[in-house]
C-alpha cells in the first residue's frame, strides 16, 4: 500500500516536470529562432550605418540564450523554474533595449532602413540648441524658407526710366517724378502688385500716386486713398487740380451725411473715394465688434471693406506702424487688386513698425505668419478663446514670424556685428523690391528748392521755472527708480510714458501741468474776437464763443464792405444767432474747453519758451520781412497759450488742432495761406504735422522736441517742398536743463536707426538699448 501510495505521488509530479521542460523549450526555441533570423536581416543591411549593431554584444545574448533548447533536461523541477525564470528575466531586460533587440527589429522587419533613419535624425536634433530645433521643425513643415533668400535673390530689381509725361495730368511732373511713375506702373505688374514710395517730404508723392491712378484710367472699381484727417480736403482740390476735374471725387467723412446715406452700388460708380484712418477704424470696428444699445450689441456692415477696389493707396502710410491697432487692422482688412503705400518716413521708431508695411502690401513669405507644426501659413491670422489658431487648429505659440527671427531679433538684440550685418543686408534686399526711395540732395537741382538751415535754439530755465522742475525731475525720477528696483520697469510702460510726459510738460510751460485739474482760476468763456471774458456769451454752429457786441460789430463790419463774414477762429461761413440766450457759465464744461479758461490770464506769467518764441518772432519784424511761420507743438494747451501770448504782442494767428473737422482745417489752412495779415500758423503736430502743403511759410518753430525724429522731419518739410521758393529756417526751441536735452541726444541715435534702414547706410546702423528711458530720466 506504502509503495502504490508513493507511486501515485510521483507520476503526476514526473509528468508536470516532462511538460514544463517541454513548453520551456518550445519558448527558448523561438528566442533562438527569432534570434537568428534578426542576425539574418542585421546583415542584409549592414551596409547601413544608421543601423549599425556591435556584432559582440549579439553573440553575447544568442549564446545566453542557447542553453535552453527542447533536449530534455534532467535537472529538479525548481532548477528549471529559476532557468526559467532567469530566461524572461534576460528577454524582459533584451527587450527593454530597442537599439539591440532582435525581436523588436524582426517586427518592423523590412522597415527597419527607414528607422534607422529616424533614429539618427532624432540623435542630431538631440545634439542641436532649442532654435535650431525649432527652426529644423519650421523647415521640415516649410521646405520653402530654405531657399526663400536665394529665391528673392533671383528677383530682378526694377530699373526706373522716365515715363512720358501723362496727357491726362494738367501739371509738368518732373524728371524723377516721371521716373517715379514709370517705376510704379512696372511694380504692379510684379508678383507684388504695389509696394511703397518712400521718396522725401515734399517731392511730390501726392502727383506721382494721381498719375498712376490716370495711367490706367477709366477702370470699373473705384481707387480708394486713406489720408490723415487734416489731408482730405487737401488731396481732394489737388486731384480736381491735377486732372481738370476729370476724375469723380468722393469725400467720405462723418461730416458728409449725403456719403453715409450712400448704398454700395452708388459708391462704386465714383473714380476716388477718399476716407481718413479715424473714418475708416470707426466703419471697421462697427462691422467686427458692434456697439451697444441697450442689452443688445448693434453691429453694421462697413462699405469700405465691402468694395474690392482696383487700387488702395495708404498715404502717410505710418499711420499703420502698430499692427495691432485698430486703424492698422482695418487697413489690413481692406480688399484691392494694387496695394500701394506713401510715406517719407515709413520706419519712425523703430524697425518692426516696417512690418505692417509689409503686411499691408502682402510681401510673402516675409509678412506671413508660419505654424511649426503644419504647412499653415497665414498672413492675418487670429485665435479662438483657446489661444488656438483659427486656421490650423495648433497653438498660437507654434506660430512664428521670419521677419522677427531673421531680421528684428539679430537687428535689435544680438551683440554680433556680422549677424546685425547681414539681417541689415537682408532687410535691403527686401526694400530694394518694394520700395523707392529719393532724398531732396539727389535732386535739388531738378526741384529747384531754395536751401534749408536747422538752427537749435537752447536757454536754460529761469530761476522759479528751475526751482519747480528741479522738483518735478526728482519725482518722477525717484518713482521710476522703483520701478526698476522691484523689475516691474517694462510692465509700468504707461507709467513712465506720464512721468517723462510732465517732465516734457514743464519744460514748455508750469501751467500745463499746475491747471490741469485747476480749482480756482478764471473758469469762464473767453471771446474770440476780443480774447477777454465773454460779456453775455453767446456761441456760433462751429462752437465758438463770443460777446454779443463783440459778434455783432465784427458782422455790421464784414457787411459794410460787401463781404462774407468768416468765423474769427476757425475760418468757415459765420453761423451765429445774435439773440440767442446767454450761455451759462458752466464751471466743468469750460474748464474742458481751453486751459485759457482754467487760468486767471490777469496775473499770469508767461514761461521761458514762450518769450523764446517770441523773440524769434520779433526778430523776423525788425528785420521788416513779410515771413510766416508755422509753430508746432504736441500740447493743445501749450498752443493755446502760445496764441494768448502772441495776439497780446500784436501777431496774427489762426490754429490747426485735432478738435477741428475736415472743412474747419481746409478753411484754416486758406485763411493762414491768402491771407497777408495772418503771420503765425499754430499747428498741432498730431493733427497737422503730416500731409500740409504749406510753401507760403519759410520759417518752422518746433516748440517741444519728440524723441521720434521722424516726426519732426515731417513737421519741418511742410514748408521746405516743390513750390517753396525762399530760404527755409527751422527753429528747434530747447531748454537745456531738462529733459528736453537728452531727448534731443535721444534723437540722434533713432536717426541712425531709420537712415540705416531706409537709406541703406550701413555705417549709421547703431543698437537700440533697453536704457533709452533710464537716459531720459537719469541721463547717463
Amino acid at each position: 500500500m506504502s509503495i502504490r501510495a508513493k507511486s501515485r505521488v510521483v507520476v503526476p509530479t514526473r509528468r508536470a516536470s516532462v511538460n514544463a521542460r517541454t513548453r520551456i523549450g518550445r519558448s527558448a526555441r523561438t528566442e533562438v529562432n527569432d534570434s537568428e533570423a534578426s542576425d539574418r536581416d542585421a546583415l542584409s543591411e549592414i551596409d547601413s550605418e544608421d543601423n549599425f549593431v556591435d556584432s559582440d554584444e549579439d553573440e553575447s545574448e544568442s549564446e545566453a540564450e542557447s542553453p535552453s533548447s527542447d533536449t530534455e533536461d534532467d535537472r529538479p523541477l525548481a532548477a528549471l523554474r529559476m532557468s526559467a525564470s532567469a530566461s524572461k528575466t534576460s528577454v524582459a531586460q533584451t527587450r527593454r533595449r530597442p537599439p539591440i533587440t532582435h525581436g523588436r527589429r524582426r517586427r518592423r522587419g523590412r522597415h527597419s532602413h527607414e528607422d534607422g533613419l529616424r533614429r539618427a535624425e532624432q540623435t542630431e536634433t538631440r545634439l542641436m540648441s532649442r532654435k535650431d530645433r525649432e527652426r529644423a521643425k519650421l523647415e521640415k513643415s516649410h521646405p520653402d524658407i530654405k531657399t526663400m533668400w536665394d529665391d528673392l535673390q533671383k528677383v530682378p530689381i526694377i530699373q526706373p526710366v522716365a515715363a512720358v509725361q501723362p496727357e491726362s495730368i494738367t501739371r509738368k511732373l518732373k524728371q524723377f517724378q516721371l521716373e517715379g511713375l514709370d517705376w510704379m506702373v512696372k511694380q504692379e505688374k510684379t508678383f507684388y502688385r504695389g509696394g511703397l514710395l518712400g521718396d522725401e517730404m515734399g517731392m511730390g508723392k501726392t502727383i506721382q500716386a494721381v498719375s498712376l491712378i490716370m495711367s490706367d484710367y477709366p477702370q470699373k472699381d473705384p481707387t480708394l486713398v486713406v489720408v490723415p484727417p487734416v489731408a482730405l480736403m487737401q488731396w481732394s482740390s489737388e486731384i480736381k487740380e491735377y486732372t481738370d476735374g476729370k476724375l469723380k471725387v468722393l469725400v467720405y467723412h462723418g461730416s458728409n451725411t449725403k456719403s453715409k446715406a450712400m448704398t454700395v452700388k452708388e459708391l462704386k460708380k465714383f473714380d476716388v473715394i477718399m476716407i481718413s484712418y479715424n473714418s475708416l477704424e470707426s466703419l471697421h470696428r462697427k462691422q467686427e465688434k458692434g456697439w451697444s444699445r441697450g442689452d443688445d450689441i448693434i453691429k453694421e456692415d462697413s462699405p469700405m471693406h465691402s468694395i474690392h477696389f482696383h487700387r488702395l493707396i495708404l498715404d502717410e502710410a505710418h499711420s499703420i506702424k502698430s499692427r495691432v491697432t485698430g486703424v492698422a487692422k482695418a487697413c489690413f482688412a481692406l480688399n484691392g487688386t494694387y496695394k500701394w503705400c506713401l510715406s517719407g518716413t515709413p520706419v519712425q521708431n523703430r524697425i518692426g513698425e516696417f512690418f505692417s508695411l509689409l503686411r499691408f502690401l502682402e510681401v510673402r513669405p516675409f509678412a506671413d505668419y508660419f505654424c511649426k507644426r503644419c504647412p499653415c501659413a497665414i498672413l492675418h491670422w487670429k485665435l479662438d478663446d483657446e489661444h488656438m489658431c483659427l486656421n490650423c487648429k495648433h497653438s498660437g505659440m507654434e506660430h512664428v514670424s521670419v521677419f522677427n527671427q531673421e531680421l528684428l531679433n539679430p537687428l535689435t538684440q544680438s551683440e554680433d556685428h556680422e549677424e546685425r550685418s547681414a539681417a541689415m543686408d537682408k532687410l535691403h534686399m527686401i526694400t530694394a523690391r518694394i520700395m523707392l526711395r529719393r532724398v531732396k540732395r539727389d535732386h535739388t537741382s531738378s526741384m529747384e528748392l531754395p536751401p534749408k538751415e536747422v538752427i537749435v535754439h537752447n536757454e536754460f530755465f529761469g530761476e522759479i521755472e528751475r526751482d519747480f522742475s528741479s522738483s518735478i525731475m526728482s519725482n518722477t525720477t525717484r518713482t521710476f527708480d522703483t520701478y526698476v528696483a522691484r523689475g516691474v520697469m517694462l510692465n509700468n510702460y504707461a507709467n513712465i510714458f506720464g512721468l517723462i510726459m510732465q517732465m516734457r510738460q514743464v519744460a514748455n510751460h508750469p501751467d500745463l501741468l499746475l491747471k490741469k485739474h485747476a480749482q480756482g482760476g478764471q473758469n469762464v468763456l473767453v471771446c474770440n474776437i476780443c480774447d477777454e471774458v465773454a460779456e453775455e456769451a453767446i456761441r456760433s454752429q462751429c462752437k465758438h464763443d463770443f460777446c454779443r457786441a463783440c459778434a455783432k460789430n465784427y458782422l455790421s463790419s464784414v457787411e459794410e464792405n460787401d463781404g462774407d463774414a468768416d468765423c474769427p477762429r476757425c475760418h468757415i461761413p459765420l453761423a451765429i444767432d445774435l439773440d440767442q440766450p446767454e450761455i451759462e457759465q458752466d464751471e466743468e464744461n469750460v474748464k474742458q474747453n481751453s486751459i485759457i479758461n482754467r487760468i486767471n490770464m490777469q496775473n499770469w506769467t508767461s514761461s521761458t519758451k514762450i518769450e523764446m518764441l517770441v523773440y524769434e518772432l520779433y526778430k523776423l519784424r525788425s528785420k521788416k520781412q513779410t515771413l510766416k511761420s508755422i509753430v508746432f507743438s504736441q500740447f493743445t494747451s501749450m498752443l493755446q497759450l502760445i496764441e494768448w501770448r502772441l495776439r497780446r504782442a500784436g501777431f496774427n494767428t489762426v490754429m490747426l488742432d485735432g478738435s477741428m473737422t475736415p472743412i474747419q482745417r481746409q478753411k484754416s489752412i486758406e485763411h493762414f495761406m491768402s491771407n497777408p495779415d495772418c503771420e503765425v500758423f499754430l499747428v498741432s503736430l498730431k493733427a497737422g504735422g503730416v500731409a500740409l502743403n504749406l510753401t507760403e511759410a519759410s520759417r518752422v518753430f518746433i516748440v517741444d522736441p519728440w524723441w521720434n525724429p521722424a516726426a519732426e522731419w515731417q513737421s519741418a518739410d511742410r514748408c521746405h517742398r516743390i513750390g517753396q521758393k525762399r530760404p527755409c529756417v527751422i527753429t528747434r526751441l530747447v531748454i537745456e536743463d531738462s529733459v528736453e536735452s537728452r531727448i534731443v541726444m535721444l534723437q540722434e541715435k533713432k536717426a541712425n536707426m531709420i537712415n540705416g534702414t531706409i537709406n541703406k547706410d550701413k555705417t549709421s546702423m547703431e543698437k537700440l538699448t533697453p536704457e533709452d528711458m533710464q537716459f531720459l530720466f537719469r541721463g547717463t
